[in-house]
């Protein structure tokens, strides 16, 4: 499988499992799954056939580990970043005492006003290390990586939640907690 391939198919499975299930004729249960027969018959149905062994490889190696099987290979969901309700069923967890989110150089003044939001997805999204977080905010243009106190938010109540592949996630982060790079 090619990563053109790879790409294509990771891209358009990260738009039905996260956002819009309804565009191939499929549901989500409450926890994001969907059987892996219903979902390669409704893509191959939609004109846009995966092979179980390609989805395999897609999940596989998806560098940002978007997705995930059930342990009996009989389901699979997105991680994070959905649009559409579903409980993930995350438990709070402690975070390190710092995170980081990378964004493009052009929210870094609306961020500065309301800190960072969650918008239309279930949680803000964080990373652990600084080089993760700026190939996220590279991806819409120059990027800005924030550092995040997430201990002194934990401390003040604030849940954190770590999903399977290692993103942070929370509701939301006062700009008290975010550290700006400082202008050059």
């Amino acid at each position: 499988m090619s990563k053109q391939r790879q790409t294509q198919v990771s891209k358009f499975l990260s738009l039905v499992l996260r956002h819009q299930p309804q565009k191939i004729g499929i549901a989500l249960d409450e926890n994001g799954w969907v059987d892996v027969t219903t979902l390669l018959d409704a893509l191959a149905k939609n004109r846009f056939a995966v092979t179980r062994e390609e989805l395999k490889v897609v999940v596989a190696n998806c560098d940002k580990k978007r997705f995930s099987f059930s342990e009996d290979l009989a389901r699979i969901r997105a991680n994070q970043g959905h649009s559409v309700e579903v409980e993930l069923g995350y438990q709070p967890v402690k975070p390190p005492d710092v995170l980081y989110h990378g964004t493009p150089e052009k929210f870094i003044e609306s961020i500065r006003r309301g800190g960072l939001l969650k918008g239309q997805r279930h949680h803000v999204h964080l990373s652990p290390d600084a080089e993760t977080a700026t190939k996220v905010g590279s991806r819409r243009g120059r990027p800005v990586v924030l550092q995040i106190n997430s201990a002194a938010m934990h401390q003040e109540g604030i849940l954190f939640y770590v999903s399977d592949n290692g993103v942070w996630l929370t509701d939301h982060v006062p700009v008290k907690f975010l550290q700006f790079p400082r202008e050059e």
